[in-house]
């Protein structure tokens, strides 16, 4: 299996909705086609910035549907396909694959807590349903489960199980996993505070939805660090910090929705309990906004 290609910057659409609170289709084939050309390396619908867990299948299926087919190979997508059961999982992982996905993510949703033997049997399940590379999702902060490197190594063993996206916010974990599963190993950041270290750590890439709202910044960051100038990679970063921090704290649907709002681009309705911004974090997000965009000296 060849996951190559897969790498760079992984960019994460809103899943926005109408008025009723319907997904709107036709507007996020729009928001998708923004991120096509906006320089990124794939497109990811269906993680926590497009809300998986507050969908219907019917809803999921058509956003994944909507996604290839607007993208139309042009780059990897990646479908989110998690759920809290193994059978269901199975179900939307099965059709992404018929439907053109390049690849699934699956994050171990959890009521229980599991344990590692529970995770390791849902994704041995997973794995051998399908033919796509799958990448395991490590957010304890939504999922509930926290993967151990020993844990993920197991995971690794598995036919299709070829990335890991790693997300606990916790730096040190992105050396642990490089320094104890190898430099082979394709290792995606999703902290967006944390990217310019897991990408000198060794990370594949970088899965985000800032490039939603400064998509230069995100791939002059991976570009850099493609080219070892780390240099201006630091440049680039602390240009855009600020702004990666908010996001992770007011959430990424509604900073996204808002962000995409002030410059003047359709961004839909969030589905409730979802709130819009209030007008201090929209003003804060503004400020955020124009400071990334102001222009940067290039040495």
């Amino acid at each position: 299996m060849n996951n190559e290609y897969i790498k760079g910057v992984i960019a994460y659409p809103i899943t926005p909705f109408t008025k009723d609170d319907k997904v709107d289709i036709p507007l996020f084939k729009r928001l998708v086609e923004r991120l096509v050309k906006s320089g990124s390396h794939g497109i990811a619908p269906l993680g926590s910035t497009g809300v998986l867990p507050y969908l219907t299948q019917e809803e999921k299926r058509a956003v994944a549907s909507a996604c290839i087919e607007q993208v139309a190979g042009r780059m990897p997508v990646v479908i989110g396909v998690s759920n809290l059961t193994t059978a269901d999982t199975v179900s939307e992982a099965q059709f992404a694959e018929k439907a053109g996905a390049d690849a699934v993510m699956i994050i171990p949703m959890s009521y229980w807590k599991l344990t590692d033997e529970e995770i390791y049997t849902h994704f041995k399940t997973i794995d051998a349903s399908i033919s796509i590379p799958i990448m395991v999702y490590n957010n304890p902060a939504t999922g509930g489960v926290d993967m151990s490197p020993a844990l993920l190594m197991r995971l690794l063993t598995l036919t299709n199980v070829a990335m890991i996206k790693e997300s606990t916010g916790d730096i040190q974990r992105m050396y642990t996993l490089r320094k104890q599963l190898g430099e082979d190993i394709r290792l995606f950041n999703g902290a967006n505070h944390l990217a310019l270290g897991a990408l000198t750590a060794g990370a594949s890439g970088w899965c985000t939805a800032a490039p939603n709202l400064i998509p230069h910044l995100t791939t002059d960051l991976f570009s850099a660090l493609e080219k070892n100038n780390l240099q201006r990679a630091q440049k680039v970063f602390y240009h855009q910090v600020e702004l990666l921090q908010f996001m992770v704290a007011k959430g990424l649907p509604r900073v996204v929705k808002a962000g995409l709002e002030l410059m003047n681009e359709e961004a839909g309705y969030l589905r409730a309990p979802l709130l819009p911004l209030n007008t201090d974090e929209k003003d804060e997000l503004k400020r955020l906004l124009d400071q990334c965009h102001q222009k940067m000296f290039h040495p």
